[in-house]
């Protein structure tokens, strides 16, 4: 270590090392690949004359005396590793005051003293049990989310014939960036022996999602008995269940159930392959954590979609969002087709979405905070969400339900921010036994099919015998039954 400055000389050193314990040396020999200005103080004796034994610059001090850092060089970098807490304080309030330009990492060996430690200056303070027991968490999880991996690859090898990856009922770019990469990761498993068809119901009809599907020239198919019978297995992405918001019947058998929503009660003990990660911001989060896993190489088109389909389902990253979902998204980037991705967010606007939202500002009503609409009959569903994102955003309005008949549904969607109530629950248990619905603590869907009201000739009659009962049930369950009404 000849770089290094002697003791008594007023030279500058990288790394002082106060304490040379089994933690202080591992750190040592990690530094040295980067250099060898490194000065060891130590109190022992012995362990002391050893380090110099083995080259290293080390002298004897007791770490709790007041002058424990006279005479030496000024470091960049103070590492103070002993396991005890009363010398790593000492030794933190000295650095500090000596040398307050230099960053300064202290052992903790006790939760009080890493509070402590960081009080009196320290940059970054390590608890060996708190670091070991993250780290372990996070190999296990990366083991597990190997095997998970590698598990859907080897049952995708061991198929032939035809996969149907039935996306969820009019489908986000969420549920079509999932099906896509699954049927990449099909074909890098069978070499393309295992032909893949994306099957979807309902329609696709917000603008942004049509021209997701239409510059990414996206192949899917809709859903008839005819085409489920060609497929010799079939996959539900961004699904919980069959039937659960996709046109399969509740006792269709599936192979394979990839989402990010919770399942419920429904049972999946028949299905050969099931990741359900309520966790996470996206099932395409789920998707690209698979090819990373499996080294399979993302194509532009691919890449570009599960982008897209994370920052859609994260609302541009400020929705659900986890640290695992960033960290997929930025693997993505690079990979990405930037000019899709600018016209995808860029799309037209047809007149019936404008007329939609125009209906839906005109008609609300306003309960504490709570804000209610009906924007009457619609071709295109995908209006309802669009009018919420926007009325969730008035001032004073902390709930926004918005809703509406197509030709085939009653539809409702939810959007909150209030901390208080979690709008899922809210729409679960308010339909609880008529149609589909939950979602989020801050967005919710719901749709009750108009089949269940055959006999009902007029759509406007839906209104008082339908919707009018299901927003009292709603007011009721958030508590505004007595709340006067007022205008935003």
């Amino acid at each position: 270590m000849a770089d290094a400055a002697q003791p008594g000389s007023a030279g500058k050193i990288k790394y002082l090392i106060c304490g040379c314990g089994s933690m202080g040396y591992n750190i040592i020999e990690e530094l040295l690949k980067e250099t060898d200005s490194i000065l060891i103080l130590d109190k022992d004796e012995k362990r002391v004359e050893d380090l110099r034994d083995q080259k290293y610059e080390a002298i004897v001090r007791d770490l709790t005396a007041s002058d424990v850092l006279d005479d030496l060089p000024v470091p960049e970098v103070v590492f103070v590793l002993t396991n005890d807490k009363d010398a790593n304080l000492a030794v933190v309030r000295a650095v500090e005051g000596k040398y307050p330009g230099a960053h300064l990492i202290a052992r903790a060996t006790d939760p009080v003293s890493k509070d402590m430690l960081t009080a009196s200056g320290a940059d970054v303070v390590l608890y060996p049990q708190e670091v070991v027991a993250k780290s372990a968490v996070h190999h296990i999880r990366r083991l597990s989310a190997s095997r998970i991996a590698r598990k859907l690859y080897d049952l995708l090898g061991s198929w032939e014939g035809t996969l149907g990856v039935v996306a969820h009922t009019n489908p986000d770019p969420d549920s079509v960036s999932s099906a896509m990469a699954l049927a990449a990761i099909a074909h890098d498993a069978t070499g393309g022996a295992l032909v893949t068809r994306i099957l979807y119901d309902g329609n696709i009809g917000h603008q942004e999602n049509r021209a997701f599907v239409n510059l990414l020239d996206i192949t899917m198919e809709k859903i008839t008995p005819e085409v489920l019978a060609d497929c010799d297995h079939l996959a539900l992405v961004d699904s919980s269940a069959p039937g659960v918001n996709n046109a399969l019947e509740k006792e269709a058998r599936v192979n394979i159930i990839i989402d990010h929503h919770k399942n419920g009660t429904h049972d999946t003990t028949a299905v050969d392959f099931v990741d359900i990660r309520p966790g996470m911001g996206a099932t395409a989060s789920i998707m690209t954590q698979y090819l990373q896993e499996l080294d399979i190489p993302v194509g532009k088109k691919v890449a570009t979609a599960l982008l897209y389909g994370i920052r859609a389902d994260t609302r541009d990253f400020r929705r659900n969002i986890t640290p695992q979902d960033l960290n997929y998204a930025a693997f993505l980037l690079p990979l990405t087709d930037r000019d899709i991705l600018d016209k995808i967010m860029s799309p037209a606007v047809s007149q019936e979405t404008l007329d939609v939202l125009g209906n839906a500002i005109k008609g609300r009503e306003v309960f504490s905070g709570y804000l209610f609409t009906n924007v009457g009959y619609l071709r295109n569903r995908d209006a309802v969400p669009q009018a919420a994102d926007i009325l969730i955003n008035l001032e004073g309005v902390n709930t926004a339900v918005v809703y509406g008949i197509t030709d085939a549904n009653i539809i409702f969607s939810a959007r909150n921010r209030d901390i208080r109530i979690h709008i899922g629950k809210v729409l679960e248990e308010a339909f609880a036994g008529m149609g589909e619905a939950g979602g989020h603590a801050n967005m919710a869907a719901a749709a009750i099919p108009l089949n269940y009201f055959s006999m009902v000739k007029e759509k406007e009659d839906l209104l008082e015998l339908v919707i009018d009962p299901i927003l009292t049930k709603i007011r009721r369950i958030v508590g505004l039954e007595d709340e006067a009404k007022h205008e935003v």
